[in-house]
């Protein structure tokens, strides 16, 4: 009698059933990593590749043109010819020296005026919502319609500004046509089309001091300006050290005001800036070398500044 015998069948159903070891397939956790965040990654390329097309690739284009002449479309290494094409221009000590000047002048008025403000409307219990809406109106506007806007109010003959000196029996001005007065002018202006934002922001600030310490100030009998200077004051320092960064770098850069209020040159060249000099060289001279080279100078300039206003910032948290 023979011995039974092991189908088939139920020999491969044991070895299937044998357990198998696991682990990890290779490259499964990398796989599924990527599958997970394919998404996320999509939007960053997406990203990288517009800030790569549309800020990079024009810094570094503007670098070489700095060193470049283009004439029927070549372009030609000159190396500092450029530099030394700006720097004998008249017009470029000029158009530094109304650049300091308006930023001087602006940050007297624009970075006063929105602390001011923010600190005013931080006072009233009631009407905040409708104080904001107000305050941030004229940043909704376009730049230039609130230009036209000004230039209807700056008119010598029908300006609303002169008829209220009239009225008033003080001498009518001529806003935009006077050298000595054009600068104050824009910046006058220009502090009205963007002082929204930045009340926007100390607002937010002031609402986040605790109203404790004033509390205690008023028990030490500190009065309105002693809780300011002792109170408000140190608690926004860092704000208020951001703004006045991005204040400074933003009014180096002006240029919609002067080109649409004054024509860019203003009377005398009174209102000539660094920035519409640039836009001289490239767009009325053909000369896109000598514009590079300046923006460059620009840029350069702005870099050193913000490097060294961050590092005497952090020495002096320290």
């Amino acid at each position: 009698m023979s011995a039974p015998s092991v189908t088939p069948s139920k020999a491969g159903s044991s070895r299937r059933s044998t357990p198998r070891p696991e682990g990890p397939a290779p490259g499964g956790a990398f796989a599924k990593s990527l599958r997970r965040n394919l998404t996320a990654h999509s939007f960053l390329i997406g990203a990288v590749v517009c800030f790569a097309v549309f800020s990079w690739w024009p810094m570094a284009r503007e670098f070489l043109l700095a060193f470049q002449r283009t004439e029927s479309g070549k372009s030609v290494w000159v190396g500092l010819d450029n530099f030394r094409t700006v720097f004998n221009d008249p017009a470029f000590w000029q158009a530094w020296g109304n650049t300091l000047w308006y930023t001087a002048l602006a940050l007297v008025l624009g970075f006063l005026v929105p602390f001011v403000l923010a600190i005013t409307i931080n006072e009233f219990r009631h009407g905040k919502g409708y104080l904001r809406l107000l305050v941030y109106l004229p940043v909704m506007l376009p730049p230039v319609a609130a230009v036209l806007l000004f230039q209807y109010l700056y008119d010598p003959g029908y300006g609303l500004l002169n008829e209220l000196l009239g009225f008033l029996h003080l001498p009518e001005q001529q806003w935009l046509q006077d050298a000595d007065i054009a600068m104050f002018a824009l910046v006058i202006a220009s502090t009205w089309m963007n002082m929204g934002g930045a009340t926007l922001i100390y607002l937010a600030a002031l609402q986040g001091i605790p109203g404790e310490l004033y509390e205690a100030a008023e028990l030490d009998g500190a009065g309105l300006l002693r809780k300011i200077w002792h109170v408000t004051i140190p608690q926004t320092r860092l704000i208020l050290s951001l703004m006045l960064l991005m204040q400074i770098i933003a009014t180096m850069q002006v240029f919609v005001e002067p080109f649409l209020l004054t024509g860019g040159a203003g009377p005398e060249g009174s209102t000539t800036t660094v920035v519409y000099l640039i836009y001289q060289y490239a767009f009325n001279f053909d000369n896109y070398g000598a514009a590079a080279a300046l923006g460059l100078l620009l840029l350069v300039l702005l870099a050193g500044f913000s490097a060294a206003y961050v590092k005497l910032s952090r020495a002096e948290e320290e």
